[in-house]
């Protein structure tokens, strides 16, 4: 069994950061609702308790029983969790007199302690609050503080477990000395190995999926020809081989040569592979249809549609493999209920339910620089690995209003100069993603002697770790001219190239 940290989430935007630190160290941890049904196990090594947008002086703030987690592990309270362990035991929590937001100075009061052992004396953090410590209940000792609050951490004494909490945030680079405090709490106070590698990762998930699906069992998967659902079809044939079939479908929206460039990268693979052209169904569904959504969803039933049909061919198929990955599972379980339909999700929604057939996500519990991590230590080829993340509505929602045939092939021409060009410049393995999206207006254009009025295209170019925040890429302006010049010079029916410089959020990463 794997060992790992479980961390209880009351709502913080930070609480993926604390997962992502943790599996830097290669600590193995799983986020959780403060209300779920997730208990601690003999392979819980720690918890923690993340902040929140709440107050622990609401009227129903959100609650959980930290002395019976304290009988299970040692727990770190961050922020929120460090006041609601604080005002659970009788301490004083109020609003601050001087809220800190931002960069401040962590000052230790020389208390010795395992959590900041080895940090200096006087350390940069970040701090995210409105309420502040202000006495602590017995057994609690101060064990830093900072120029505007008399607590910044604490340990709690005599207790089943070692018991800490800190005002600030560790998991933000902000806090220079973050991942050494972690650090110190994964190792030395949870004692965990570290021993959460790809390769680690790699002989658990094919032995689960062995021991999931049987000896016989048959499963579907759809690949995309990207990052997820190609790195979950090399664990899936390395796990059960042959009796893997990964169904492709060309649903018209795809880039450039990408319907043949695919099925050449899974030859080299040996997958079972099924090739769809299923591109005019697409077409034909999606006429007069301009809304963002009208659009996903009609995308979404369509290839739901083919998809049953192809996998109705398979005899015995009795699994539905999907490239699920952990935000995609955050995301869809909020701490104060269904969060707010930003937009509907791409995976084959009904398909199991309509097939009977059961599903299996074997990267459910990855990150996405994780899922490259282990698809390059199973061996899979770089241009796979570094393909930028692609929406499976494809090109049908970055092509603002209808999409037809002929507004997809202007796009695709200008989108393949737009990629290629940054490959050559050295440009495309630095951004996380790059798209043109195709603008529902015309311009009045001069090209050489006559008046044109033609199409707009926007470029789309963001950095980020995991897409759950971006920021836009500064390309050189030589760049972007000679982009411009390139889309404008040789593709007909465009006269005008604009650059996006809208982060996330407020921006969202794709257009609709």
């Amino acid at each position: 069994m794997t060992e790992k940290i479980l961390i209880y989430d009351f709502g913080s935007q930070y609480t993926q950061l604390i997962a992502r630190r943790l599996r830097e160290l290669n600590v193995y941890c799983e986020i959780h609702p403060y209300n779920s049904e997730i208990k601690p196990d003999t392979d819980t090594k720690g918890i923690i308790l993340s902040g929140s947008p709440c107050s622990v002086n609401d009227v129903n703030p959100p609650q959980i029983d930290v002395d019976s987690l304290i009988k299970q592990a040692p727990i770190l309270g961050i922020c929120y969790g460090a006041q609601y362990m604080v005002k659970a035991s009788g301490g004083v929590v109020s609003k601050s007199e001087h809220r800190e937001y931002g960069r401040a100075k962590m000052i230790q009061t020389g208390v010795q302690n395992a959590l900041l052992d080895g940090l200096s004396h006087e350390s940069q953090v970040w701090m995210s609050h409105g309420d502040t410590i202000g006495e602590l209940p017995a057994d609690f000792e101060v064990i830093a503080k900072s120029e505007s609050i008399p607590v910044a951490g604490y340990e709690r004494k005599n207790c089943a477990n070692p018991v800490f909490g800190i005002q600030f945030h560790p998991e933000v680079y902000h806090s220079t000395e973050g991942i050494d405090l972690l650090r110190n709490f994964a190792f030395d106070i949870c004692d965990c190995e570290g021993s959460w590698t790809p390769g680690h990762f790699i002989e658990e998930n094919v032995a689960d999926i062995q021991k999931q699906i049987g000896p016989t069992d048959r499963v579907i998967l759809g690949l995309s020809g990207g990052v997820d659902s190609s790195v979950a079809a090399a664990l899936l044939n390395q796990a059960i081989g042959d009796r893997l079939t990964c169904i492709f479908i060309d649903n018209g929206l795809l880039r450039k040569n990408e319907f043949s460039d695919v099925q050449d990268s899974y030859e080299s693979m040996n997958l079972n592979l099924k090739a769809i052209d299923a591109s005019e169904e697409f077409y034909k569904e999606l006429e007069g249809l301009t809304d963002p959504e009208d659009k996903r969803k009609t995308i979404g039933r369509v290839f739901v549609e083919v998809f049953q049909r192809e996998a109705e061919k398979i005899q015995d198929a009795k699994w539905l493999a999907q490239g699920t990955i952990y935000p995609d599972v955050i995301e869809s379980v909020s701490v104060n209920g269904p969060s707010a339909t930003i937009k509907s999700h791409h995976n084959v929604g009904g398909l199991p339910e309509k097939m009977n057939l059961k599903v299996i996500e074997p990267l459910r519990s990855l990150f996405k620089d994780e899922v490259r991590r282990v698809g390059a230590a199973i061996g899979l080829p770089k241009h796979l690995l570094g393909r930028h993340p692609f929406p499976g509505p494809g090109l049908g929602i970055r092509i603002l209003g209808e999409v037809n045939r002929n507004r997809v092939e202007l796009l695709q021409e200008a989108d393949y100069i737009y990629i290629q060009k940054l490959r050559d410049a050295g440009w495309y393995d630095k951004i996380w993603q790059a798209g043109s999206i195709l603008l529902p207006v015309n311009s009045v254009g001069v090209m050489g002697d006559e008046r044109t009025y033609e199409q707009v295209v926007a470029l789309r170019a963001v950095s980020s770790t995991d897409g759950m925040t971006a920021d836009w890429v500064h390309l050189p302006y030589e760049l972007l001219a000679d982009i411009s010049n390139a889309i404008i010079n040789r593709v007909k029916g465009i006269n005008r190239v604009v650059y996006d410089i809208s982060s996330k959020p407020p921006a969202t990463i794709e257009w609709e």
